[in-house]
């Protein structure tokens, strides 16, 4: 049985330390089978963008016998050794234009010398220009550059990001210089940002983003994890003690689920696959967030009070899922280039397509709840588990004190300075902390009536949640009961709690709260 490994991303050492290697270079020849190929492709962090370009660059370097028995293998193709020039921007520590201006030159230099060629210190665009023409002089060169756009998402928010910005579109002008003497361009990243802004003294590359027929060039199908990992899951299952067909309903409910186009296969994480099956023993855990969650997305969606919840809850139209402006950056397009959100489904209204979205699978839901709360209330992550499953106790017992209190705790710990004067950020707090325990919550419910702030269920109970701001918890409670948001929750065979509650933005704090159970009326013949 072959090694698993999660941290080695260079395609010659899996195959010659015998590590288990995933077959995707059918996917890789339909992109260089054509004379020329210039392609861009975002996928979230840590799911084998680096593993892919690293396979292409053997493919380049001309290296067949790595490839003996894969689907390249035996394909039409000459094989002839090209230089390629591999930029991995994952690398840079940017705390300043220097450092990016730097970092860069630094990059082209090591480039440099792996073929052999001495480049005297410059800006970072001449330095590249003068790498393609020295290599050019032996003919045609591959240019593969892995996560283009870290050092734009890592400055965001600061003063010199525009620079950034500025610098890199010179930078990628030079490809286009020497497209001419280009076999084959391939760059890769987490976030899409318009061609017009970063491309734009280039040749737009083909965005393989959301194309179907890519759709699962990267991670694993189900046919793929069930195939190349047979005998683990087998092991795996035995050492856990449960049947295989739980097992392998375990494993796709906590690990699958990423859908890179509506209508495709949805696939698995491959880190958190390789680090599930390493241990002796495998245990189901969440793996993705170790590998480190981007600060910015969840700083920006706070800063903008993005409604998360919303998303979960309502179609979006397909324009949400354009590229962007630096200046004009999209929360939901970020979370699903970051793969904190999959598609559901599909459907189209007025010649226009409409996305239902989701958290992918567990460990993403769980990640990015985690990561919000700690970002909105400064709650260390280890405590957020014992704090919120002790509201789960409270709703299953029908306690609306013991809940408010558990509450009262995350709100007394927000910092001031990130504290917002809407209601809307309040009730994403709590949105957030019941998504987290799993619990059956729902957002914005639509009735008759009007729309419910939330809902929550567990054990025999529902509660129903009316938040006001600088009001009071009456007026809160006084709205549920006039729009009779419980009517929608007669028949659900739960008993329900009525909540009303009101935060003092002065006191930063959950000031009142009132419940009231609410009384199912006896059927007619039952009445006196």
């Amino acid at each position: 049985m072959k090694e698993i490994t999660s941290s080695l991303y260079k395609f010659e050492d899996l195959i010659n330390g015998n590590y288990v290697y995933v077959d995707k270079t059918e996917y890789i020849w339909n992109m260089i089978k054509s004379y020329k190929g210039m392609y861009f492709m975002s996928r979230p962090r840590r799911f084998g963008k680096s593993l892919t370009l690293s396979t292409i660059e053997a493919i380049f370097e001309g290296k067949k016998e790595l490839f003996k028995g894969l689907a390249i293998y035996d394909k039409p193709y000459d094989w002839k050794p090209y230089s390629v020039i591999r930029l991995d921007m994952s690398g840079f520590d940017i705390q300043s234009l220097k450092d990016f201006r730097e970092s860069l030159q630094e990059l082209i230099l090591e480039c440099g010398n792996k073929h052999g060629i001495q480049l005297t210190p410059a800006s970072p665009t001449i330095m590249f220009r003068r790498l393609i023409s020295a290599l050019t002089k032996n003919g045609q060169v591959v240019i593969l550059v892995d996560e283009y756009d870290k050092p734009i998402l890592d400055s965001l928010g600061k003063p010199f990001a525009k620079r950034i910005l500025e610098s890199l579109k010179s930078f990628y002008t030079v490809i286009k210089t020497y497209s001419g003497d280009e076999r084959f361009v391939f760059i890769t990243g987490v976030s899409k940002f318009c061609h017009v802004s970063l491309f734009s003294g280039m040749n737009n590359p083909t965005d393989l983003t959301m194309r179907s027929e890519y759709a699962t060039m990267l991670g694993y199908t189900q046919k793929e994890f069930e195939s190349y990992f047979a005998k683990n899951i087998t092991d795996a299952a035995k050492k856990l003690g449960i049947p295989r067909n739980e097992f392998l309903q375990e494993m796709k409910r906590t690990y699958d689920g990423y859908r890179f186009e509506a209508d495709s296969e949805s696939v698995y994480n491959p880190v958190s696959i390789a680090k599930f099956f390493e241990p002796a023993k495998p245990k189901f855990d969440y793996y993705w967030f170790e590998t480190g969650t981007p600060s910015f997305l969840l700083n920006y969606c706070r800063k903008t009070n993005f409604d998360f919840e919303k998303i979960l809850t309502e179609p979006i139209p397909d324009i949400s899922f354009s590229a962007y402006e630096i200046d004009n950056i999209s929360p939901l397009a970020l979370m699903f280039q970051t793969g904190y959100l999959t598609f559901k489904d599909s459907f189209i209204k007025n010649r226009r397509t409409y996305y239902h979205m989701q958290f992918p699978n567990d460990e993403v839901a769980w990640a990015f709840e985690v990561y919000l709360l700690n970002s909105y209330t400064g709650v260390q992550t280890e405590d957020i588990s014992s704090l919120a499953s002790s509201i789960v106790d409270g709703i299953a017992s029908g306690n609306a004190d013991e809940v408010l209190d558990i509450m009262k705790t995350f709100f007394a710990r927000i910092p001031y300075p990130i504290q917002v004067e809407d209601e809307k950020y309040y009730q994403s707090l709590f949105y957030a902390i019941f998504v987290l325990l799993n619990i059956d919550i729902e957002a914005e419910a639509c009735t008759n009536s009007g729309r419910i702030d939330a809902t929550a269920a567990a054990g025999d109970w529902r509660f129903i949640f009316e938040f006001k701001l600088n009001k009071t918890a009456e007026i809160a409670l006084d709205q549920i009961e006039q729009k009779e948001y419980f009517q929608k929750y007669r028949r659900s065979g739960k008993r329900i709690m009525l909540v009303g509650a009101n935060f003092d933005f002065e006191k930063r704090q959950i000031s009142d709260w009132k419940a009231q159970e609410f009384k199912q009326p006896r059927p007619a013949k039952y009445k006196k």
